[in-house]
């Protein structure tokens, strides 16, 4: 009889066919790995419920912000209304006078005139998917102590300045039909496709917000850059400013007078899949772009491999693929992006890189925007029903979610051999929290047969099963802070099939 350990890598591996993901975890929820060991990730508590704003349609972007007196603020913005949320959790409709709202979905025309002409037969309507207006979202940043933002749908650059009696207001003198907005380190505000140009960048003087147009005394100006697609938006990054198209990736450094600004290309064929799935972290810039992941490690950008890849995109909705979003997790050295999933209209599937650790994760949860932590304790995100949730709650529920991982296909002995077990020895410290199942094949396309769920409250466990390729799954029963090594089964020859 042999006592084999189930050493299986952290993250999980998803490409390629089922028996590629032998001896690693091939689906997850809701868990993480850290010094080896599985772990749930924290769970999520209510907050506050803004449905009385974004009745019609879920926030899509959010900011959180310190004000002068050291105040903790929060804005989001919707396709067509901007709140900001008080530290009592009352939501504020700071939604600018004459603002021109956009669609909450993006728009596919699959009807006449969508798609090529002269493809197909006429009068058929078109099946594969054309995109022709993206779902409308804000970009949100603070000008000091002041919100600035930008909707796609309106293009004007608004202002507000913390006084809750009055909304949001058009920055004096900027520019109209943009698509987004920057503010850099050096105190300057970026208007991102002004003037309707999908590829100029405008700026205001230093300082000065309402200056825009460039004289010899100030340092306003404006560049189109060189690209064949349009600008997508802007991240804040150490001493530059990483603008990303959707073909491309653009690095803006400052020069001082007379051009201000320096722009070069960092990166080629790495475009950005939306305007919120770019997150700029100390170590650089990850974004998903639309079949692939990047990285500009401050030198290049450039395709950071990815071990889910057919996963995600093999599942992704493409159609409403603008609202996919990105957020830092720096508590874990994540970055989560969020996204639509098969045939749904709304984000209800993530994929999460761990950085640090260099491993994915993949899972379901339904969250649409949200911020980090440091402004607020807890990292805040949002759902569809524009509910707020404090979340990384040790010990806290996941809803109506439950934290699992199973492996791939796991070979039990050398060769052809049929291995029977018969106990398995957990590497589990609450002894009860979570309950362990096991799938058995003799072939990598055989009739699968399932054993457990197992209850780890005694040591060993009792199992009994035959087969030469077995799957564990882990999953848990009772929240708690669980955590899981190497677990260990003893097995012995059992002939050949």
């Amino acid at each position: 009889m042999a006592l084999i350990p189930l050493q299986i890598p952290p993250g999980v591996h998803r490409n390629g066919t089922d028996f590629e993901g032998s001896n690693r975890w091939r689906d997850s929820n809701l868990v993480r790995w850290y010094l080896n060991s599985l772990r749930p990730v924290g769970g999520w508590s209510q907050r506050d419920d803004l449905s009385s704003v974004f009745s019609t349609c879920p926030p899509r972007a959010a900011h959180a912000w310190v004000d002068n007196t050291a105040g903790s603020n929060q804005a989001y913005g919707s396709a067509n209304k901007l709140a900001y949320v008080n530290t009592s959790g009352t939501a504020f409709d700071i939604t600018p006078v004459g603002f021109t709202t956009g669609n909450c979905d993006a728009s596919i025309n699959t009807s006449y005139g969508g798609g090529f002409y002269g493809y197909g037969l006429y009068g058929t309507q078109v099946l594969g998917s054309n995109v022709f207006q993206e779902a409308d979202t804000w970009s949100l940043d603070n000008w000091g102590e002041y919100l600035v933002g930008c909707c796609t749908s309106d293009g004007k650059i608004y202002e507000w300045q913390l006084n809750t009696a009055s909304p949001a207001a058009q920055v004096a003198n900027s520019p109209e039909d943009c698509k987004g907005l920057i503010v850099t380190e050096e105190r300057f505000l970026f208007a991102l496709q002004a003037d309707g140009n999908p590829r100029k960048i405008a700026w205001c003087d230093r300082e000065d917000n309402t200056t825009w147009t460039p004289d010899a005394a100030n340092e306003a100006g404006d560049i189109e850059l060189q690209i064949n697609g349009e600008i997508m938006c802007g991240l804040r990054m150490r001493g530059r400013t990483l603008i990303l198209t959707n073909v491309d990736a653009h690095i803006a450094t400052y020069q001082g007078p007379p051009y201000v600004y320096g722009f070069e290309r960092a990166g080629t064929a790495c475009g950005v899949a939306s305007r919120k799935a770019a997150v700029s972290v100390d170590q650089g810039a990850f974004w998903m772009g639309f079949d692939s992941f990047f990285v500009f490690d401050g030198s290049v950008a450039k395709n950071l491999p990815c071990e889910v890849a057919d996963a995600v995109f093999n599942d992704i909705n493409k159609n409403q693929i603008s609202k996919v979003f990105g957020v830092h997790n720096s508590e874990h050295n994540e970055i989560w992006w969020f996204y639509p999933s098969g045939a749904s209209t709304n984000n209800n599937s993530y994929v999460v890189y761990d950085y640090a650790q260099n491993y994915w994760s993949i899972g379901k949860i339904n969250r649409t925007c949200g911020f980090d932590r440091g402004v607020f304790t807890n990292p805040i995100w949002v759902d569809g029903n524009s509910l707020t949730y404090d979340q990384e709650i040790v010990g806290a529920s996941h809803g109506t979610d439950t934290p699992y991982a199973e492996t791939g296909p796991i070979s039990l002995g050398a060769g052809d051999s049929v291995m029977k077990v018969n106990q398995l020895i957990s590497d589990e410290d609450t002894n009860g929290n979570v309950n362990v199942t096991f799938e058995t094949r003799f072939h990598p396309n055989d009739t699968q047969r399932s054993y457990g769920p197992y209850a780890l409250t005694t040591q060993p466990t009792s199992l009994r099963f035959t087969g030469r390729q077995v799957r564990m799954r882990v999953e848990e029963v009772n929240v708690s802070d669980w955590r899981v090594g190497i677990m260990r089964i003893n097995a012995e020859a059992g002939g050949r099939r």
